[in-house]
């Protein structure tokens, strides 16, 4: 049974993702690798590229510093009590239900040109949807569990005598962080530093209702795939798609080489 088992992960790991990802490669090079040099040194593709590092470099920034101070409320503030911690984990895990299509929808329904707020901050200059702000927010929805998740177990398991005991020897609260805390839950920051990082740039649902997907000017490298695909072009949008292919690879690497890292570290103590 236990071969079985595994013949059957084998051949769906092949279905799904091996025989999919060489029809790509395979499409991409038939013609040579000019075309595929051709189909990322687009202005479109350069453009769109730039836009989803942008979105990544924010996101990553306000999903380090909200999710690290949320699990400090969550497991040492006054959110740790019975009746407001379930609260808040079901509003955390919220994207993790909730269709990205949707949540682009609800920043549209909150900050579109006919809504109030939408017209407030277009009135001060700021363009939130179909723009780089709604882009950012849309994403920064669907990533906003990944860092919490990975660093309140840690904090839950380590408890706060640590802490207290700095606290008491004198530390204040900016210091007993940086030398007692963050050294426990670094390794859960760069983990989910690394999750946001994929997820931020494989997300399309959310960032499509957001974005109106505007050519050299709101449309991203996953929305660049799906243009291309609209128009029949399929060796640029396979180019563009095995170019994030193959940056997924390498950040799931680079994981799995941090875990092994932080292993190492701890067998070493």
């Amino acid at each position: 049974m236990r071969r079985v088992f595994i013949a059957i992960t084998v051949l769906l790991f092949t279905l799904i993702l091996i025989l999919p990802f060489s029809s790509i490669v395979m499409s991409v090079f038939q013609k040579g690798v000019g075309p595929f040099f051709e189909a990322i040194k687009r202005p479109e593709a350069l453009h769109a590229f730039k836009v989803s590092l942008i979105i990544v470099l924010f996101v990553v920034v306000l999903n380090t510093v909200i999710g690290v101070w949320l699990s400090l409320e969550i497991t040492r503030g006054t959110w740790r009590s019975k009746w407001v911690r379930p609260i808040i984990n079901v509003i955390i895990d919220l994207p993790f239900s909730v269709s990205p299509v949707i949540g682009g929808l609800m920043i549209i329904l909150l900050f579109g040109p006919n809504t109030i707020l939408g017209t407030f901050f277009e009135n001060a200059g700021i363009k939130i949807t179909y723009a780089l702000p709604g882009m950012i927010m849309a994403t920064v929805f669907v990533t906003f569990p990944l860092m919490i998740r990975e660093i309140v177990p840690v904090l839950t398991e380590l408890g706060i005598s640590s802490e207290e005991a700095s606290a008491t020897l004198g530390a204040g609260p900016i210091r007993t962080f940086f030398q007692v805390t963050w050294p426990s839950i670094c390794w859960s920051v760069y983990n989910g530093l690394v999750l946001t990082i994929a997820r931020s740039v494989g997300e399309f649902g959310a960032v499509l209702v957001v974005s109106g997907n505007i050519i050299n000017q709101t449309q991203t490298a996953t929305t660049l795939v799906y243009q291309d695909s609209v128009d029949n072009n399929v060796i640029a949008a396979n180019s563009v798609a095995l170019l994030l292919g193959l940056f997924s690879v390498v950040v799931l690497l680079f994981l799995e080489w941090m875990k092994r890292r932080k292993e190492d570290k701890i067998h070493a103590h």
